[in-house]
């Protein structure tokens, strides 16, 4: 009985959605098998090189996105032209701002990333027609403003070692774990970025980075490949 009541649903989704990341995501997971299958007639593969931008702040972008593979860094750009880091999206995030024509932000693969992109018109009529969906991106927002406050403690209240361990354990969250309490993954920040995301200086970052290596909390491979073989301890150490 129990196979029956999950394989039904599936039957009428798209072959390509099956395997998806997205597919549970906060858009496709609140989408019926009818709408998958528009918007999966309408939406195609893009594949992003690291440093492309995705989405341009102050524009009207027509379309919104699925992050299928990589990291996506959200900036905000200033009048004088600097640049600040002001979020990290990962695999199976939503790119866009529903309800917004203009992009506040602008969006930059961090890393070589593919994207499952759709029409902006198409997702807003869906949205418009489908309560479910609507709670889902309402529950997203819900969730970004949550995790936007912890990082204000972040950069307001940790100390130095602790905003590094917070941000790789952030990276370390998002990655496939390779046993049951260790996973590794590639830095998809250099160490300037890292250290204007923090709010520290590259010094201070690279001699925490070495702190944390030398503690055993992580090791380092290559520069910027991290493992860690131990979530539970570089959690702790995130406070």
């Amino acid at each position: 009985m129990d196979i029956a009541r999950y394989e039904i649903p599936d039957a009428g989704t798209p072959v390509a959605c099956r395997s998806c990341q997205a597919r549970h995501g906060v858009v496709c997971g609140a989408l019926s098998s009818s709408q998958l299958k528009e918007l999966g007639r309408h939406s195609l593969r893009r594949k992003v090189e690291a440093g492309s931008e995705i989405v341009a702040q102050g524009s009207e972008s027509s379309f919104y996105s699925n992050i299928m593979r990589g990291v996506v860094k959200l900036c905000k750009v200033m009048p004088d032209g600097r640049q600040q880091i002001v979020g990290l999206q990962f695999a199976p995030d939503f790119v866009g701002r529903p309800f917004v024509r203009e992009s506040t932000l602008s969006a930059e693969a961090a890393t070589d990333a593919e994207l499952c992109v759709f029409p902006r018109s198409l997702l807003d009529r869906m949205i418009a027609e489908t309560p479910e969906l609507q709670r889902s991106l309402h529950d997203q927002a819900l969730r970004e403003l949550d995790a936007a406050r912890e990082w204000m403690l972040t950069l307001g209240r940790r100390t130095a070692e602790e905003k590094v361990a917070s941000l790789l354990y952030l990276i370390a969250a998002h990655a496939e774990p390779q046993t049951a309490t260790s996973t590794a993954f590639d830095l998809p920040l250099s160490r300037a970025e890292i250290a204007d995301f923090l709010g520290l200086t590259i010094e201070t970052v690279s001699r925490q980075m070495t702190r944390l290596r030398k503690s055993g909390v992580i090791h380092i491979e290559n520069f910027r490949h991290i493992l860690v073989p131990d979530m539970d301890a570089l959690e702790r150490v995130s406070a």
